[in-house]
């Protein structure tokens, strides 16, 4: 049986899997347990994304310490590929980390280099944790400059062998990622899964954190978890997650919230103008001349609308959140104009300074 929603309905199924319904939850934990992933970015226009995305769903009593506690003390997190990730996802995980890369060109370069391999495990072994800095470069062959990694080679090696689950990230000194071996990182006692019912199980929690998901599309893909969808107007086979779906008449009602632009719930494109009709762009690597909404605006949701663009950020010289433009799709009615305001005030309350330019 293929389910059939209306776009409302997809539309608070997606915002409830994504932690962004009026009931907040209570920890970064429970966050990231079931948003399965947590973006990590150091722009911080107003905040870093991994501080905003946490905001967004917490609310006021979120402190950045609880994120750094969860990750670096009490080992419930752990960092990779720019992501933070719930320590439950790791033995989901582990079977393709074991079998990557699959692309050629990156299997010859760690064929070339495996004594440079060698050498940056035996430092870690005998002086980690360590800096990427710490560790010499003794690559027999380099890869060039691509615009997000510099002629160093250590910083590609390192990446590379946490991707294989090798390497782990075990603190960060400010933005800078400190690494170790992954056996001292990550707990001894991670259950063995077979590969492929921790892929049908990561399925499972992919679908989890998007209520409603495309099979095989890159970002998310769902498989064949959950049950066949449609919604009304769109001609996509979609899956739905059929405990989403049973929950669908429980209201619990919206709010406002302020998503960064590299928030999980932005991914989807297409998703995000076949559901909920709004054709999103950032505009952080346009001309400043060619920007509509501002060089970081955040999207605003209303309920299950996205209904404009906050174009806001930390003037640190002023110690102000300043509003530069508050963009309304549509005009806002007064109470919505006020919950948007209200918003906006608790923001820079959380971050511990008054708004300025707020209309």
């Amino acid at each position: 049986m293929t389910h059939t929603l209306t776009r409302e309905q997809a539309r608070r199924i997606i915002v409830r899997a994504q932690l962004l319904d009026a009931e907040r939850p209570g920890d970064v934990v429970e966050v990231a347990e079931q948003l399965g992933q947590i973006k990590i970015d150091p722009t911080a226009v107003i905040a870093p994304c991994e501080h905003t995305i946490m905001w967004s769903r917490i609310g006021w009593s979120y402190e950045p310490g609880q994120l750094q506690k969860a990750v670096e003390e009490d080992r419930l997190l752990f960092e990779l590929g720019g992501m933070f990730h719930p320590m439950s996802l790791l033995p989901l995980m582990l079977p393709a980390m074991r079998t990557w890369p699959r692309r050629k060109s990156t299997r010859e370069w760690l064929e070339a280099n495996d004594r440079f391999r060698k050498d940056v495990l035996a430092r870690l072994r005998a002086d980690g944790p360590l800096l990427a800095s710490d560790i010499p470069d003794t690559a027999q062959v380099s890869r060039p400059p691509d615009g997000w990694s510099g002629s160093n080679q250590v910083p590609i090696m390192l990446d590379f062998l946490s991707r294989q689950g090798v390497v782990a990230i075990t603190r960060r000194e400010g933005r800078h990622r400190v690494w170790d071996l992954a056996e001292r990182v990550y707990p001894a006692d991670l259950p063995e899964v077979p590969a492929d019912e921790a892929e049908r199980m990561l399925h499972e929690r992919t679908l989890q954190a998007t209520g409603i998901g495309r099979s095989h599309w890159w970002w998310s893909p769902v498989g064949d978890a959950g049950e066949p969808a449609r919604v009304e107007g769109s001609t996509w086979k979609l899956r739905v997650d059929p405990e989403a779906l049973a929950a669908l008449d429980d209201d619990r009602g919206g709010r406002v919230a302020f998503l960064n632009p590299y928030d999980g719930l932005l991914y989807d494109r297409g998703r995000l103008e076949e559901v909920f009709e709004f054709t999103y762009v950032l505009e952080q690597f346009k001309p400043k001349a060619q920007r509509v909404y501002g060089y970081f605006a955040h999207p605003i949701l209303l309920g299950d609308r996205f209904v404009g663009m906050l174009d806001a950020e930390v003037d640190r010289k002023a110690d102000v959140l300043r509003v530069n433009a508050i963009h309304e799709f549509l005009p806002f009615e007064p109470e919505e104009m006020e919950m948007v305001r209200a918003e906006i005030m608790e923001l820079g309350e959380w971050l511990g300074v008054p708004v300025a330019g707020l209309p």
